[in-house]
């Protein structure tokens, strides 16, 4: 009867606690995502496909160095916290009316008229810019947008790569957890423009909660989780809260991970939830160690590519700031950004062959990012005298101009496809390979 009584206490402490919240391995959501094309090409069955090949030619990183980069990431992601007032500018919302200057479409095709548009750039409300300065935080993943809407534009569909998925109003994904600064809210009320610690633009309101002195304390614990297991979901009571993607981060206390909730007077409260199996998440960060370096990329490979963070999954930006990420180095949200992100070393080689050799020489598997304007790739090491590279890539230049089309996360050479006659050798990576960048 006593151990009857001490177990029912320790259930009903544990209820209490968690709530019933746990997290737990899952899937995306299945989209029109999936619907892509996907062609294949040589170097995906003609080189090793597992990232567990190529750790060998990596080394651990010292513990101390990954502890300079964490600290440095965890700055950044607190700064929407740290600031007085956001530092949007009016630029930072007026670029992306320009863009209206040339025709948009919808998915279908059809163009959409300035009177849709209009009313998107009305309801952006440009003039109260910077008047509410209220802390935050997401309460679920969601999607930063250009303008205050979820209907998607974009440019002309029957053009090659300005059709789906390639939605100009997706800045990033935002995943649950993510500190942010409210500039200002649009014209319905129903969205707040945000600055997080990597990206700006809109949120739903409904995805948000503002947090107050008493939350920034309890949630800024200085010992933190991070997911390690793409795709997992959140849950209460079995019923989903929130998609969670890897790199999700999550501050631990004695009383387990915390992750922020949304109370009915609009502000955050602190919530725990308990894992349903292990090794889908670790603390923060990972150590820089073979096994896991593999471990952590080969969760990246073959999904799908997504816009902007679109749709659940990545893009080639996205793919490299969650890798790097779990393992406590912070980059920025698009390629240009990442290329500067770090020690910058820019490539004038004479040749592909010189190229190539430079490439090996210099770069550091998994911690180097090899830059072409706009798009960005994860140096693995070489196989025989061949760079390697795992890329979310949308797919191959040819001689049409039109692409064939890989449109997920790939390892492959620097010159994916080069086995086709039709492909455009000028437009081939190791040609555009811009720089290397090293962490």
């Amino acid at each position: 009867m006593r151990y009857l009584k001490k177990l029912l206490f320790f259930v009903i402490c544990v209820t209490t606690l968690y709530g019933k919240y746990t997290l737990e391995p899952s899937e995306r959501t299945p989209s029109e995502i999936d619907t892509l094309p996907k062609y294949y090409v040589a170097d995906m069955s003609r080189i090793p496909q597992d990232p567990f090949y190529y750790v060998t030619q990596t080394i651990a990183m010292d513990k101390t160095e990954q502890r300079r980069y964490d600290d440095k990431y965890n700055r950044h992601y607190f700064r929407p916290w740290r600031v007085t007032r956001s530092s949007i500018k009016k630029a930072d919302l007026t670029w992306q009316v320009r863009f209206f200057d040339t025709p948009s479409y919808t998915a279908k095709g059809a163009i959409i008229a300035p009177k849709t548009y209009n009313q998107w750039i009305k309801n952006a409300s440009l003039e109260a810019l910077g008047t509410q300065n209220l802390y935050a935080i997401t309460i679920r993943h969601t999607n930063l947008r250009i303008f205050p809407t979820r209907m998607a534009y974009y440019r002309d569909p029957s053009k090659s790569g300005e059709g789906f998925p390639f939605d100009y109003n997706q800045n990033s994904a935002c995943y649950l957890n993510t500190p942010v600064i409210v500039s200002h809210y649009s014209l319905d009320k129903k969205w707040a423009y945000v600055e997080t610690g990597f990206a700006s633009g809109w949120l739903e309101r409904d995805d948000i909660a503002l947090v107050d002195r008493k939350f920034k304390k309890a949630f800024g614990t200085g010992s933190y989780g991070v997911t390690i297991q793409d795709n997992l979901r959140l849950y209460k009571n079995a019923k989903s809260l929130s998609i969670v993607k890897l790199n999700t981060l999550f501050p631990y206390s004695r009383q387990g991970y915390i992750f922020a909730t949304k109370g009915a007077d609009g502000y955050a409260k602190i919530a725990y939830f308990h894992t349903t199996h292990h090794g889908i998440i670790a603390s923060k960060p990972l150590r820089f160690i073979p096994q896991n370096i593999a471990k952590i990329a080969k969760e990246f490979y073959d999904e799908p590519y997504g816009w902007g963070g679109g749709y659940e999954c990545r893009d080639c930006s996205a793919t490299t700031r969650d890798f790097l990420g779990v393992f406590g180095i912070f980059v920025g949200r698009n390629s240009a950004q990442q290329a500067r992100d770090a020690e910058q070393l820019v490539l004038n080689a004479k040749n592909k062959a010189e190229k190539k050799a430079t490439i090996i020489a210099k770069a550091i598997p998994f911690r180097s990012l090899l830059y072409t304007k706009g798009h960005v790739m994860l140096y693995l090491g070489h196989f025989g005298n061949e760079p390697v590279i795992m890329h979310t890539y949308w797919g191959v230049r040819k001689n049409d101009m039109t692409k064939l089309i890989t449109a997920r996360t790939i390892i492959s050479t620097t010159e994916p496809a080069k086995e086709r006659s039709d492909v455009r050798e000028e437009s081939k990576l190791i040609h555009t390979i811009e720089s290397i960048t090293n962490f």
